[in-house]
């Protein structure tokens, strides 16, 4: 009797560790479809291989921070793995902060595709803007491009975004290929 109960407690441990990730997912993503945004809307007139989607107002923990802008990909190619020839994203950043110490940081995560096609790295790209009350704009582009993933921080002013920015906390998809 001790070791069914024993056996049962250690299954149901083990579902409810296969289902939280899952839960946890599915209450942290967002209210709107944010992936494949070149499909999410034939009728308007775009086609498969480009589309541009608006993204944000996303902000830092404690709002002291803020991004929003637009995101442009064109040339979608599905033939080994599904890619974006080219990548367009641009926007605003914001400190919210009156703080002259303090700073807001938009930081990017692109995946894209190797040269010989076969692997998926990603490179961060970060942008910083220490004025409070005037955003800064910036734009860039990305080849071959997998996946578009934003984090939104507020910290002291550096060469590159703390640790902490990078791995704490979840980023926010903005572009998926399919």
């Amino acid at each position: 009797m001790t070791m069914t109960r024993s056996l049962t407690g250690l299954a149901l441990a083990s579902a409810l560790v296969a289902i939280a990730p899952a839960a946890a997912q599915a209450a942290t993503a967002p209210a709107s479809p944010v992936a494949a945004p070149v499909a999410a809307n034939p009728a308007a007139g775009q086609s498969a291989t480009q589309g541009t989607i608006k993204w944000g107002t996303y902000h830092a923990p404690g709002r002291r921070a803020r991004t929003h802008g637009t995101l442009t990909v064109s040339g979608e190619d599905h033939a080994v793995l599904p890619v974006a020839a080219r990548g367009r994203i641009s926007g605003k950043v914001y400190d919210l902060t009156r703080a002259t110490s303090s700073c807001g940081w938009a930081v990017f995560r692109l995946t894209y595709r190797t040269a010989d096609g076969k692997n998926l790295p990603f490179k961060h790209r970060s942008i910083v803007d220490c004025s409070y009350g005037t955003p800064k704009s910036f734009t860039f582009t990305q080849h071959d491009l997998y996946q578009v993933q934003l984090k939104v921080c507020s910290e002291p002013k550096a060469s590159k975004p703390s640790l902490n920015c990078l791995y704490e906390g979840t980023w926010k998809v903005l572009y998926t290929s399919k």
